[in-house]
């Protein structure tokens, strides 16, 4: 089926090019500009599909004639996306944790195993390990800090007694108590780079419901910020648990 293209707007004024149009149905904004074909221009993109074109346009085109529009359109992505961002990411990976349970940590055998013995066992040549581990081994660094109760719930013991795991593939897992955690954002998300942030939304029943990619530049930094004030004064998970062990 053919777009339904609406022309926006061009700063030309002879032949029109380059401009802007929107397509009605979906949103889209159609570029129309100078095609990009230098091989060396083409080898300084990142993310250039096979079947995508690049075009050149001036700054001012986008600026007068693209889209004002306030408010953020949600991108949601489905699970296999998501976890393609912890193979593509080149620099950094971090995750707030702020619940008090996981619906699918519950569902995990290795979780049932800790009700009954009060350790976690773990399969380390599990995908997601294996991945951390080439990512770490890369150079790449991979943390997450988690807020916990006091006391903890039995979901964060045995993501406490879980961490141990987390650590010998490289990622550095700290901890900060509620009442130490004032003005963090009450939101679970991952963020890679420094320039994505996804954002994890829970029911009531701690099941994962949807997972939003953020990259606007302003909502990025206050994703960061929340990143940077959380390490500050988080404990390495293992001077946590003997915190811990020490209350109980």
């Amino acid at each position: 089926m053919a777009r339904q293209l609406r022309f926006t707007g061009t700063d030309s004024k002879i032949d029109g090019c380059p401009a802007l149009h929107m397509d009605e149905v979906t949103g889209e904004i159609i570029v129309q500009g100078t095609p990009v074909t230098d091989p060396e221009d083409l080898a300084q993109l990142r993310h250039l599909g096979p079947d995508e074109a690049a075009v050149a346009v001036p700054r001012e085109l986008l600026v007068n004639w693209g889209p004002k529009g306030r408010e953020r359109v949600p991108e949601l992505v489905d699970r296999a996306t998501f976890r393609r961002l912890f193979e593509t990411f080149e620099h950094t990976a971090w995750r707030l944790e702020t619940r008090r349970g996981y619906a699918s940590d519950r569902q995990d055998p290795d979780y049932q195993a800790f009700l009954a013995t009060g350790s976690a066992p773990c399969d380390l040549d599990d995908p997601w390990f294996v991945n951390i581990r080439a990512q770490v081994d890369a150079g790449k660094t991979v943390g997450r800090v988690r807020i916990a109760d006091r006391p903890p719930t039995t979901g964060q013991l045995f993501l406490l007694d879980y961490a141990r795991h987390n650590a010998a593939t490289g990622e550095d897992i700290r901890y900060v108590w509620r009442e130490d955690a004032t003005g963090l954002p009450a939101e679970d998300f991952w963020i890679f780079d420094s320039r994505i942030v996804a954002l994890l939304r829970f029911d009531g029943e701690d099941n994962l419901l949807d997972i939003e990619l953020i990259t606007e530049p302003a909502e990025v930094v206050r994703y960061c910020a929340a990143r940077d004030a959380a390490m500050h004064g988080a404990l390495p998970y293992d001077r946590f648990a003997a915190q811990v062990a020490a209350a109980r």
